[in-house]
Formats: C-alpha cells, structure tokens, sequence
C-alpha cells in the first residue's frame, strides 16, 4: 500500500519505551505520529491531516490523558478522532471513566500486540466508514462541491449571522448555457466531465472561506460572505469570463449568473436564494454568457455594464 494512504496512528505516552512496544505493533499497517505529553497531543492532533486514531495514555504528568480527551471531545476539529486509551490502570472505575470522557476502547498494559493490532484495525475501519458517510452527505459525489441539503445548512447560519451583525453577504448563482444541448449532443459521460470540471474551476477561483456547491444538474452557488456588492460583481464577471475560456472536453461553454446582496429587509435565505435565481432567469432571457444583479437600492435588476 502506498505509504501516504495509510491510516494515521498517533501514539502518545511519555515513557519511549512504551511508544516503541506500540510503534512495532503497528508500523507495518499505519502511518505513525509520537507525541511525548498531552498538550503536545492536542498540538498534533489539530494539524491536518487529522490522526485516524489516538492511543493515549493516562498516566502523564502535567495534563493526564483524561483531560485530554476531554478536550479533543470538545474541539470541532478532532471531536470525530477516535481514542483508544493504554494505560495500567486496570479497575472498572478507571475503565468507566475513560469511556465516559469519549474513549471509545481501553487497552490495559502489559501490551499484547495481536489485541493491540486488532482493536486498533477495527477502529480505524469503522472511523473510515463514518468519514466516507460524512463525505457523503455533505458533498456532491460527482463534482466534489458542496451538495445542495449541505447549502441551505450552511446558507442558513450564515444568513443568521450577517443578519445579526450587518455584514456583507452575497449570493451567485450560476447556470451553464445550454448544458441540455451537450449532453444530446456528445453523451452523458461528457456532460458529466464539463461539470466536473467547471466545478473545479469554481472552487479554484474562490477563495478559502467561501462556500461552492453545486445546487443540482448545471446549477452552481457560490456564498461569498464578507464581500461587498462591488466586490461580488466583479468576482462574477471574473468567473463568466474564466468558464468562456474553459473549453471543458474542447467544447466551448458559457454560464449565466445571477447575483444580490444581503439587505436587511430579506426575512431568511431561501428569500435571498430566490432574488438571485430571478435574476440568473433575467440573464438568460437576454441572451446568457452575462451577469445580472438585483440592486435593492434601485430596485431593479441591472446589467454588469448598466449602473445608472
């Protein structure tokens, strides 16, 4: 198996001799991170790529593996790492309360590795099946985007947000041009390869904390949040006139794009949502392979060229 594919183990224990015994039982099978203290745990844990699975032992000075866990359990960003506490306390209290801070197995010391090697690999098996059930349900499982149920989530909170703060938020919707035509034309397995990659050619051009996602069929969103109506129409006609020059499989394609802001006389995102598909249903009824925005101050929809 190549080497970078391989689960990731984190072993933490401050005695190295400990560590060695762990690190021989698991060397051939993972890819293996040392920590030597708790802190320096939680300090690895939080890098990415996320450890797959954490042996952790108890007893340390300092911070004790308890808390540990307890704060990797509270941390959004490692609450899902699986923790197999390995330590010599061995009473059925000690045993309760590793599972009751979020562990979810405990290995008593002396090490035998064979149950070491096979409750670590039932772990690791069962953290890569729930990510694979994460990934499914959040993401679109042809273009890699954000899926649509995951959109409206996270469109929502953001919603709530702006609103309650009065910052910017801005919406685009986009759609491809006669996307219909291409697949009639040159097959399904073709159509799928132009949203593919236009969908990378989206995420590429946004930038980390806006969120892409594809809305269904050619349909496309991108939530810029922080973006000024200035700044929103610009990144539109940049992205109309990088999707022009794509040439997706040497076919040439266009997309029209619908464009508003946040105001605060919108009740909720899905009023938002409707706004910009109003005015992507304005570009393509004058002709597509153009931006159109809803201005509220003027109340009307208008033209990237046409600001008076």
């Amino acid at each position: 198996m190549d080497n970078t594919l391989k689960p990731l183990v984190l072993l933490v224990d401050d005695m190295p001799a400990n560590v060695q015994v762990l690190a021989n039982c698991l060397k051939d099978r993972y890819r293996l991170k040392v920590a030597n203290s708790g802190e320096r745990c939680i300090e690895v844990a939080e890098l990415e790529p996320h450890p797959d699975l954490i042996l952790l032992d108890i007893d340390m000075p300092e911070l004790d593996g308890f808390e540990v866990c307890r704060r990797l359990k509270k941390d959004p960003q490692t609450s899902n790492i699986p923790i197999i506490f390995v330590t010599s306390k061995n009473t059925q209290d000690d045993e309760e309360k590793g599972l009751e801070v979020g562990a979810v197995d405990y290995i008593t010391k002396p090490i035998r590795p064979a149950i070491v090697r096979a409750r670590v690999n039932t772990q690791v098996s069962l953290k890569r099946q729930n990510d694979q059930l994460h990934q499914m349900a959040l993401f679109d499982q042809l273009t890699g985007l954000y899926n649509r149920w995951y959109l409206f989530e996270i469109a929502e909170h953001k919603f709530s947000r702006v609103k309650r703060h009065s910052h910017e938020l801005s919406i685009i919707m986009l759609d491809i041009d006669h996307f219909k035509r291409i697949n009639d034309q040159h097959g399904h397995p073709t159509g799928d390869q132009v949203l593919k990659e236009v969908a990378l050619s989206l995420k590429n051009c946004s930038r980390g904390e806006d969120v892409v996602g594809r809305f269904g069929g050619e349909e496309f969103i991108v939530l810029l949040e922080h973006c000024s109506a200035e700044a929103v129409l610009q990144k539109a006609e940049s992205i109309r006139v990088q999707i022009e020059g794509l040439m997706p499989c040497d076919l040439k394609i266009t997309m029209s794009l619908g464009v508003t802001s946040f105001n605060s006389t919108m009740v909720n995102f899905s009023q938002m949502l409707k706004i910009a598909d109003d005015a992507l249903y304005q570009a393509k009824d004058h002709g597509r392979n153009q931006v159109i925005y809803w201005c509220h101050t003027q109340n009307k929809y208008i033209g990237i060229d046409d600001k008076s």
